[in-house]
């Protein structure tokens, strides 16, 4: 049965603010990054100053469901959407790395209510029969808002001080919007579990294929930036290499959506692990070419993020109502390590062993994927 238009309406309600919420993160992750760079900090450092959002997400995303279901829907994604504020704020009213620190963990901890949230309460409602291209959709507009955000400087012509104001509006806009919405009415409660931890030891192949999407889509995108300034790009020319994993997030989504309502899970996975060892192995030729930061930056962010909500999807079939928070908190839990270890691995070994040594780190995580994906049912749960 389908669900009714007004949670439907809900549903695309708080997708569009927290299109917004990324756009912003898209906004101030290259931007931040550049300046640390220009600061005089490493790619290591820079890597560890991005993963701190996601490492809070990563710690506080399996206490989401119980407190999603105590402080229902609209009250948890409004204390997440104020926490953003109160986080992207600092970016722009401070400049000591401490401040911009603490900013980015309470970031975080908002991001931890908002993101279960609308994850939960997309896959609760959409149809069984169009899940896959539902959340396709909904990731293509995120998608949309990474691709949009590295790019802002550049087709603004702004400095770095007026962009991370533009990202405040767009938190604050975000924030209307939740506060604006129509009251929502939860579904009968499942009598299955509902713990995190019950979801990632029923389904632990999709979590770790999870993990893996967080290090393509979001945990590449700082570093790279970092790296493409010190190699004498200009802030908008280095924040287009993070917006190029953005563009990909974008066109794959839809697609991923589509198949997976469509083909064999496994199929899907595989075909997708295959690519990102592809477009890893191709990043030791970038020093010769520069042009592959772009090109392996379009697959990462694109195959990066289908794996993402591929995995979603198939939570979704595989749990169902109030359960439903508990099987997304597993794969955001998974997606968020990935983001949080990513950018520190990666920085680590491109200062360490420049393009061949992030290659080989990549290579062998889209290995592992692979592995993984061999796991997975060959047939929707």
């Amino acid at each position: 049965m389908s669900a009714p238009r007004s949670q439907l309406a809900l549903v695309w309600r708080l997708g569009a603010a927290t299109t917004l919420i990324v756009m912003a993160f898209a906004v101030t992750g290259p931007v931040l990054a550049v300046l640390l760079q220009q600061a005089g900090y490493g790619t290591a450092f820079i890597g560890a100053f991005s993963m701190l959002p996601f490492l809070m997400v990563a710690l506080l995303i399996p206490a989401m469901p119980p407190l999603l279901a105590r402080w229902g829907t609209l009250r948890s994604y409004r204390i997440g959407a104020a926490l953003q504020l109160a986080g992207i704020g600092s970016f722009a009213l401070f400049d000591h790395v401490a401040l911009w620190a603490l900013g980015s963990a309470v970031s975080g901890v908002g991001a931890a209510a908002l993101w279960n949230t609308t994850e939960a309460l997309l896959a609760e409602e959409a149809p069984p029969e169009s899940r896959g291209r539902v959340m396709g959709l909904y990731q293509t507009a995120l998608g949309a808002a990474l691709a949009l955000g590295p790019f802002t400087p550049a087709l603004l012509g702004l400095p770095a001080r007026p962009m991370l104001w533009l990202a405040v509006g767009l938190v604050a806009a975000c924030l209307v919007l939740a506060l604006t919405a129509p009251a929502h009415e939860p579904r009968a409660r499942s009598p299955a579990p509902t713990g995190t931890w019950h979801a990632l030891r029923t389904v632990p192949w999709l979590a770790a294929i999870a993990f893996s999407g967080g290090v393509f889509e979001a945990g590449l995108g700082a570093v790279g930036a970092a790296h493409a300034s010190a190699s004498g790009m200009s802030l908008s020319t280095a924040a287009s290499v993070a917006g190029a994993i953005g563009v990909g997030s974008f066109l794959f989504q839809y697609p991923a959506g589509w198949a997976a309502d469509r083909f064999s899970p496994r199929r899907v996975f595989m075909i997708a692990a295959c690519t990102l060892l592809v477009a890893s192995l191709a990043m030791v030729f970038a020093r010769q070419a520069p042009w592959l930061l772009w090109v392996c930056g379009l697959a990462w962010g694109g195959v990066g993020g289908a794996l993402y909500t591929l995995t979603m999807v198939q939570v979704a079939h595989a749990f169902a109502g109030r359960a439903t928070a508990g099987g997304a908190a597993a794969m955001i839990t998974g997606y968020t390590w990935g983001g949080t270890l990513g950018p520190v691995a990666s920085g680590s070994a491109l200062q360490a062993a420049g393009t061949t040594g992030l290659a080989a780190l990549l290579a062998v995580l889209a290995a592992l994927t692979l592995a993984a994906a061999r796991r997975v049912a060959p047939a929707a749960a």
